[in-house]
């Protein structure tokens, strides 16, 4: 962009055209105004890296996500963009496929272009990473995996309470051997969902077997794998919880392969409520992780730590609730017993 032909089109000194470009002092808006009319009449329009060099930072935000194949984080891209555009950024994705390493490059590549911020929204991180980002002052919002700093945010997500609700709906319709299809338990998100359920069963069925947790990796193959370890058991369990909607689908396809009708044979609950849920056959009962809300949660932190320098981060808590649909009923022997009380 060549300064002088803005500023003389306009009619405002070549600082002023600075000024507005990178939106470094206070315009006014008819000032404003006559300096964008002058850049969109010549077809002129600012170079990004130039920018970035004279303000120190972008208007981009850098966003890593652990698994675009999982139809929850398109969801949240979405309303993270959306929101991030309402506010004037743009957003640069990456998928990290839930290795550490490479988020830790992604993010280092971010940090290189001067990103405006980085909205780390995995399952998965270096701890070193975080400290990097602490000592290079990068403002980043975390989902449930970094401290609150001077910098950083942190979105908490009540996986436990989703848990436990979905305990509590299945031990109130009669169930007492659970199963539990787990994420990683090299991923915390992983871990918190596993150790909620075990301590909604400590809590509920205090006599119940502590044995059925089967580990999978939160894609839609391990569902079915873990169903299948299931299918084994000498003694099926009557319900299954499992940590997220994709591993849920896959045990309720490998169930009915096996023959198992949905609800009647087994129950089961998945957690987040991504689209393909409520499309299943039988629709899935499912804890509902609000990606509108979290993206413009996430969103909301991160500006106030980018265009407020001295503003420290904040962390904001984020619920969960259980949406009740088809796959859920009371287990088989309990309808009997009240058939025949009638």
């Amino acid at each position: 962009m060549r300064i002088k032909d803005v500023a003389r089109e306009a009619g405002v000194s070549t600082a002023t055209v600075s000024h507005v470009i990178n939106e470094t002092k206070f315009v006014t808006d008819d000032t404003r105004r006559r300096v964008r009319n002058a850049i969109e009449k010549l077809n002129l329009y600012p170079n990004a890296n130039a920018r970035s060099l004279a303000s120190g930072r972008s208007r981009i935000i850098g966003l890593l996500i652990s698994d675009i194949a999982n139809p929850f984080f398109p969801e949240l891209v979405k309303s993270i963009e959306t929101a991030a555009f309402e506010r004037g950024y743009s957003v640069i994705l990456f998928n990290t496929n839930y290795n550490a390493e490479r988020a830790a490059d992604y993010v280092r590549r971010l940090i290189e272009l001067k990103v405006a911020g980085v909205a780390l929204m995995t399952a998965e991180l270096d701890a070193d990473l975080i400290t990097e980002l602490k000592n290079k002052q990068v403002r980043t919002v975390f989902n449930d995996l970094g401290a609150v700093d001077e910098h950083m945010s942190n979105i908490l997500l009540d996986y436990a309470g989703g848990i436990e609700q979905a305990v509590a709906h299945l031990v109130a319709l009669g169930h007492q051997r659970i199963a539990h299809i787990s994420g990683s338990n090299n991923i915390r998100s992983g871990r918190i969902r596993r150790e909620a359920f075990v301590a909604a069963m400590k809590k509920s069925l205090p006599d119940a077997d502590r044995s059925l947790i089967y580990e999978g990796d939160f894609r839609f193959e391990s569902g079915r794998d873990a169903a299948a370890e299931i299918l084994k058991s000498k003694q099926l369990p009557t319900a299954i919880v499992a940590a997220n909607d994709m591993m849920a689908l896959g045990a309720m396809a490998e169930l009915k392969a096996a023959g198992l009708k949905i609800p009647r044979d087994i129950s089961i609950i998945g957690f987040d409520d991504i689209a393909f849920a409520s499309l299943s056959e039988p629709p899935l009962t499912t804890v509902c992780s609000p990606r509108t809300e979290i993206g413009r949660q996430a969103i909301e932190a991160l500006m106030k730590t980018i265009e407020n320098p001295d503003q420290p981060g904040v962390e904001v808590k984020i619920s969960t609730y259980l949406i009740k649909r088809k796959t859920t009923a009371a287990p088989k022997k309990t309808t009997i017993k009240k058939a025949s009380t009638k």
